[in-house]
């Protein structure tokens, strides 16, 4: 039997494909881009960067000198966006030898440049998104039980299980079934373009204390709605936090 494949989703570095939808970027509502087909390069394998062709891009590129160099694109030039009297500096970026030569002429955009990016009218978060990721919520009826140094933190037979492409399971709670008390909002926060931004809390148990170790979704993007309002655990982050399904420990350190 051939073994079982973790995450066939994973995208080989170097790939470079066409989008299927519109993606444009902007500054200060200036269009700086606009393409019905971008590239979709993949330089690393978790996510695409966005590619345009010199006829999408709306801005005047002033060259900027080299940038730095890809181990899989190969070496780099920066040029300044020019918008007017604005100029966004080093915010464009070519890569004139990279392997695919369809790519060569093509610029990428620094995405914390641009103060939005859409994908046909649609705002898009914190970098681009790829076609090949999928997020689910889906109510079950499993047992969860949380247990932190010996205390039972939380205890649920509803939870929300969010599925994403390539990554484990996560079992979202609802804040009746979890011990709220021993719960204390921080200062951290994550971003997914694909589930909205995450705020975090610190657990204290037996007077230790274990940061950033729960998080949930307030107002999460369409995709994972389900989860609005529930909470989640990081058993991963450290040994004190147990999380069981059914009886059976997961994302132990």
């Amino acid at each position: 039997m051939p073994d079982i494949v973790q995450n066939p989703f994973a995208i080989e570095p170097g790939t470079v494909q066409r989008g299927l939808t519109r993606i444009r970027a902007l500054s200060a509502g200036e269009v700086v881009a606009d393409a019905a087909v971008p590239l979709l390069v993949w330089e690393y394998s978790y996510a695409p960067r966005y590619f345009f062709s010199p006829g999408h891009v709306r801005a005047q590129l002033r060259p900027a000198g080299p940038g730095k160099p890809s181990r899989v694109l190969g070496r780099s030039e920066l040029f300044d966006v020019v918008l007017g009297d604005r100029v966004l500096a080093g915010a464009a970026q070519r890569y004139p030898e990279a392997p695919v030569e369809g790519m060569r002429g093509s610029y990428t955009l620094t995405w914390s440049a641009m103060d939005t990016w859409l994908e046909e009218d649609e705002v898009i978060h914190f970098h681009a998104r790829s076609p090949y990721v999928r997020v689910d919520t889906l109510h079950s009826s499993r047992h969860v039980r949380v247990v932190v140094r010996g205390e039972v933190v939380a205890d649920s037979h509803r939870p929300v299980v969010l599925t994403e492409t390539g990554l484990a399971p996560r079992y979202y709670l609802p804040r009746v079934d979890v011990r709220m008390d021993l719960l204390s909002p921080t200062d951290a926060v994550s971003y997914c373009p694909y589930k909205g931004t995450a705020r975090y809390w610190a657990l204290t148990v037996g007077g230790v204390r274990v940061p950033d170790v729960v998080w949930g979704y307030e107002t999460p993007l369409r995709e994972a709605a389900g989860v609005t309002g529930l909470v989640c655990f990081w058993p991963e982050k450290s040994a004190d936090v147990e999380v069981y399904v059914d009886g059976e420990r997961i994302g132990q350190p």
